[in-house]
């Protein structure tokens, strides 16, 4: 008489797509947080280029455009091809406080002020960037 080989049950099936289920859901978790400090990664170099275009404009102008002109004046004398947006999608803010450019994102919100993903990341918090202290400390 012929034996054939005898299949899972269905408890072992259960066990195994349990496991898959939690390894799935650990490196979802992970890969989320990853994601998400990624785009603020992304919207510190972007608020970093733009306060670089304005400064750019500065040197071939001899003056910051004004707040009401903002990043119009900067793309306008084609330092810029575009008006420039964070990783969100949202234009980056601009505005000209005590004769100095200010740049900012506002998360992934789109507003003012926020914790977490929705923090804004500003021109005047790059001094205080991680990643710029270090490369400071080696300097």
């Amino acid at each position: 008489m012929r034996r054939y080989p005898r299949g899972l049950t269905l408890i072992e099936i259960i066990v195994v797509i349990t496991i898959l289920s939690l390894l799935m859901a650990a490196v979802g978790v992970y890969a989320i947080q990853q994601l998400v400090d990624s785009k603020r990664s992304i919207a510190r170099i972007d608020v970093r280029n733009a306060l670089d275009a304005v400064e750019t404009y500065r040197v071939t102008k001899g003056r910051y455009p004004s707040t009401a002109e903002g990043f119009r004046a900067v793309v306008e004398a084609r330092v810029l091809k575009r008006l420039p947006k964070d990783p969100w999608g949202t234009p980056l803010g601009y505005a000209l406080e005590s004769g100095e450019p200010v740049v900012t994102s506002f998360g992934a919100d789109g507003t003012e002020g926020g914790q977490g993903e929705d923090l804004d990341v500003s021109s005047r918090d790059l001094d205080d960037a991680p990643d710029r202290g270090r490369a400071e400390a080696r300097n």
